[in-house]
């Protein structure tokens, strides 16, 4: 609601943009009922009147939660594919003008997904509108007027699908990214088709995302594995340090009691005390030797996150990243 839309203004590079500023309804129990948004559309000089559209729309969404942290990019490619029929395709993204951490960044791509599939659900749906009223219309037209109208499209259907393939090589040309070379050559493919239906392959973007998210499961397991090793440890150590106090405390109890008067009294202390000296020490031993086993265990897993963490090579050289992607 509340639409306003700002007239189109040629850049000096060629390309068109205007600002559009609407109000939209939220269902999100965390964000206000409503928001106001800006979106910014840049269509590409290469755009051809009839034939091909390349619009990026950049849509800043106001008074919701970290609102300053990102924005979404969408880009609309409208191509047309014979007399009365075009394909209209979307692709969008999220970015980020200061990264957030990581709940905050998870809560920001999950209703950013939601509300954009609310969004164009919205749009499929009014289309599909248009496109019923326009072809009950057309069911309305005499007999004769649909004759000519599809003498007409078949006469000229062949002129376009010529002409369609260099242009959209043209208007896709301003766009280096590698997704848009692949769009290039899909409509290319299916330029004489009307009822496709481009499904999104998997690209290598999402594999290494995949593999990212995979590492860091790693990581996060290692460091749970060592922040569990590190409490055991100190359990250790606390537990030694008791026994010590305590053992202090019974040797000094057991000389307050009473002192031996006789030689045999004396022998017998002394292999007593002799007795539990041995014992205590065989404790001290398996104590150590515990402590020991554990520290080897978090040196293997450290050696261990090392290596996973080396073998990913995150400091490769930005054009030699370039070329594996292609």
């Amino acid at each position: 609601s509340d639409i306003i839309f700002h007239p189109w203004k040629k850049e000096d590079n060629g390309n068109q943009t205007r600002v559009i500023l609407y109000t939209i309804t939220l269902t999100n129990p965390l964000a206000p009922k409503t928001a106001t948004v800006t979106e910014t559309q840049t269509m590409y000089k290469a755009s051809q009147e009839s034939e091909c559209y390349v619009i990026d729309a950049e849509v800043l969404t106001h008074d919701v939660p970290y609102h300053d942290y990102f924005y979404t990019i969408n880009r609309y490619t409208l191509t047309r594919v014979a007399r009365n029929k075009s394909r209209l395709r979307v692709s969008t993204e999220l970015r980020y003008r200061k990264q957030p951490w990581g709940l905050v960044k998870s809560f920001i791509e999950k209703n950013f997904w939601s509300g954009l599939e609310d969004y164009f659900r919205h749009l499929e749906s009014e289309l599909t509108k248009t496109e019923s009223t326009y072809l009950a219309e057309v069911h309305r037209q005499s007999p004769k007027e649909k004759v000519s109208k599809q003498s007409t499209v078949r006469r000229r259907k062949r002129a376009h699908a010529h002409l369609r393939v260099p242009h959209l090589e043209e208007v896709l040309s301003p766009v280096t990214t590698p997704t848009d070379e692949e769009v290039a050559h899909r409509i290319k493919h299916v330029a004489g088709s009307t009822q496709t239906r481009h499904i999104p392959e998997e690209s290598p973007s999402g594999f290494h995302l995949q593999s990212v998210s995979k590492l860091l499961l790693v990581i996060s397991f290692v460091l749970v594995l060592l922040v569990i090793l590190n409490m055991m440890l100190f359990y250790k150590l606390w537990m030694l340090e008791y026994t010590t106090q305590t053992l202090t405390a019974w040797q000094g109890l057991r000389l307050q009691e009473r002192l031996p008067q006789s030689q045999t009294e004396w022998a017998q202390l002394l292999e007593s005390q002799q007795k539990y000296h041995d014992s205590e020490l065989q404790k001290w031993r398996e104590i150590i030797k515990s402590s020991v086993m554990l520290l080897d265990q978090m040196k293997d897993s450290l050696i261990n996150l090392q290596n996973g963490i080396g073998s990913r090579d995150f400091g490769s050289d930005p054009e030699e990243k370039r070329k594996r992607f292609h």
